[in-house]
């Protein structure tokens, strides 16, 4: 199984669409907790949906249940949340939803985690990706 990963933010639409070119590459997960604000730019969810598919030809799902909660995510952006407790936090969080029970594995293989952080370093879909492998094992994680 494969995974990729992909933030947008500090890049451009043209840099943005052509990282998702990749040949095991089938389909966008967005993992947003909000993918129709005005700051998301040219990935809100309709326009990615339409860009997606003209540009890439590939699928675009939306899979909230991967996102963290509005109060887990303020505690650590507005209120200067520590990193670590943020990730435990995080995690214990993916535990409690069983979203390796509960998520397609089929949806996540050759799927691209979407979040809007510049790197994987400091973001929950690096966290997710190596929460999957950790679960179902045999799990590449690319991070585009």
């Amino acid at each position: 199984m494969k995974i990729f990963t992909i933030g947008f933010t500090k890049t451009t639409a043209e840099q943005f669409f052509n990282r998702l070119r990749q040949p095991d590459l089938v389909r966008l997960i967005d993992i947003r907790m909000n993918n129709s604000s005005q700051l998301a730019g040219f990935t809100k969810m309709k326009d990615l949906q339409y860009f997606l598919q003209v540009i890439n030809n590939i699928d675009y799902v939306h899979l909230p249940e991967l996102s963290p909660t509005k109060e887990l995510l303020d505690q650590y952006k507005k209120n200067g949340g520590d990193w670590a407790t943020y990730e435990r936090e995080f995690l214990s969080l993916m535990t409690s939803r069983h979203i390796q029970n509960n998520v397609d594995k089929n949806v996540i293989d050759g799927g691209c985690l979407l979040c809007s952080e510049v790197s994987p370093a400091h973001c929950h879909r690096r966290l997710v990706a190596e929460y999957f492998r950790a679960k179902w094992g045999d799990v590449e994680i690319e991070h585009l």
